[in-house]
């Protein structure tokens, strides 16, 4: 079996009931009862991720509570060849903790201690089930907090964020996970036990603690995360500012980075989100075509210098409002509508489809204008919310899964606007990863020489293909496959392939 043939879009593939019962028995040897599922209603609920479009239930699921009991569970598995995808909050967009139907979904919910918070390190050890709220709520006491803000932090984990690098309102000036954790401890598919990075400023060996962040399950299993943690700022202040045309509002993205300027944060929303999260939140954003929240923090006197710079920035860009928040009420009520976006848009049409492209700051208008061009192209409307400061796009597609042809519209929609996003020298993913969703458009990113790379370095850590198999890195010949469907500019992708 390849590793492709994992992955059934459509409908639901048979399992069998007695290799299912051979691998439960098998698990239930050092799991409680209670702990092995393999009942359809009990498995149910872990048929998906957040991205509710793809769904498949699992052989069966599992949820270890010790480290032990997870190396268990991994070493029973390589021993009867039984694929194993982990999940953490299932709050994921890509697909990437999607099951395999004759794999063990191995759920990490139970790992949810913090195990030690260090405020003269400033560091915190916790499980992969803590939500990453959580770190920064813990660590409050002593001034800190845990930078890293995903739109989903009240619910996702960081073992997910491990998975899947992600980032986040403040990541444009404090970075994403793989800049915020110090290291990981965790087993391989074999269960042999691995620790990559350090406390310390540096760690001996190879530096393979960022290969493993992002790495989307495919290297190891993460149960203990080391992250950084920072002083919380003394002040902040956000800029609201408010266009009557979207270019304008991308290309003053670009002149606020072109000056210097490094703010703590800087989205942008148009026309739809706006008129989607207003009446959800109240937020009092102005109705236009666009707006730029940029925050900055700091001392008084850095914050008041940046935004005075900002403010000015902005307006010489086209601003026709600029706000700036008086308190701190106001500062969390501009971000309470970004923040909110993805369920006041959830409101308004029966289904959506969050996509996550990335492209360099000084193209943001462009992509953003060829958005409005596949709106008309597809018959969909699609609202544009996004981390403006780091070029990472989150367009959100309106579609109707209960129409005809809808769905199949909706994702040639979003894989136009991924493949935009390459054409212009960006990349198919900033922080949802590639998982199940964006497999055919790594074969437009990357040739086949870099696919092949990124095979050898998934067989070093899991020779066998266990661990989520049929994720991220798609086979050359599905590539091949890809590339006779969907032919650019006249050339084909990849032509030393064979086609079939």
């Amino acid at each position: 079996m390849g590793a492709d043939d994992h992955i059934a879009v459509q409908g639901e593939p048979r399992i069998d009931a007695a290799r299912q019962r051979r691998v439960a028995a098998a698990l239930r040897a050092f799991l409680p009862e209670r702990a092995v599922l393999l009942a359809a209603e009990d498995t149910r609920p872990y048929e998906c991720d957040g991205l509710s479009m793809y769904r498949r239930l699992p052989m069966v699921v599992a949820l270890p509570e010790t480290d032990e009991q997870v190396r268990e569970v991994l070493t029973t598995c390589r021993a009867m060849d039984v694929p194993v995808v982990a999940r953490g909050a299932g709050t994921g967009l890509s697909g990437g903790a999607m099951p395999a139907s004759d794999g063990v979904l191995l759920s990490m919910a139970k790992f949810m201690r913090v195990l030690r918070v260090d405020p003269l390190a400033r560091i915190a050890v916790v499980q992969p089930g803590v939500r990453n709220l959580a770190i920064s709520e813990v660590a409050e006491p002593f001034g800190l907090y845990y930078a890293p803000d995903p739109s989903s932090q009240i619910a996702c984990t960081i073992g997910g964020n491990v998975a899947e690098n992600s980032g986040g309102v403040h990541c444009l000036k404090y970075g994403l996970t793989v800049h915020n954790v110090l290291a990981l401890r965790g087993f391989t598919a074999a269960g042999e036990p691995f620790e990559f990075g350090s406390a310390a400023p540096d760690a001996p060996g190879l530096d393979l603690l960022a290969l493993m962040i992002g790495s989307e399950g495919m290297l190891g299993v993460i149960t203990e995360v080391t992250v950084k943690l920072l002083p919380q700022p003394e002040t902040a202040q956000v800029v609201l500012a408010a266009f009557e045309d979207i270019g304008r509002a991308g290309d003053a993205v670009a002149a606020i980075i072109a000056a210097g300027v490094v703010p703590a944060g800087m989205e942008m929303m148009d026309r739809k989100a706006i008129e989607a999260v207003e009446p959800f939140v109240n937020a009092g954003y102005p109705m236009v075509e666009a707006i730029l929240l940029v925050e900055s923090d700091g001392t008084s006197e850095e914050v008041a210098e940046e935004i005075a710079r900002v403010s000015a920035i902005v307006r010489q860009a086209g601003a026709t409002d600029v706000r700036v928040s008086r308190d701190e009420a106001e500062r969390l009520r501009f971000w309470s509508g970004r923040k909110a976006a993805f369920p006041a848009v959830g409101r308004i049409t029966p289904d959506y489809y969050c996509m996550d492209g990335t492209v360099p700051k000084k193209r943001i208008g462009e992509v953003l204008r060829g958005i409005q061009e596949m709106e008309k192209k597809y018959g969909l409307a699609c609202a544009n919310v996004f981390h403006a400061g780091d070029g990472n796009l989150h367009p959100l597609i309106f579609y109707d899964a209960n129409r005809p042809d809808e769905l199949e519209r909706t994702e040639r929609f979003g894989a136009e606007i991924l493949e935009l996003c390459v054409a212009v020298g960006g990349t198919i993913t900033g922080e949802h990863g590639v998982g199940i969703e964006k497999i055919d458009q790594m074969c437009v990113q990357f040739s086949t020489d870099e696919l092949a790379a990124f095979h050898a370095v998934k067989h070093a850590f899991d020779p066998k293909g266990l661990l989520n198999p049929g994720k991220a890195v798609p086979t050359l010949s599905r590539c091949a496959e890809f590339s006779r469907m969907h032919v650019h500019a006249g050339k084909l992708a990849h032509p030393e392939l064979p086609r079939f």
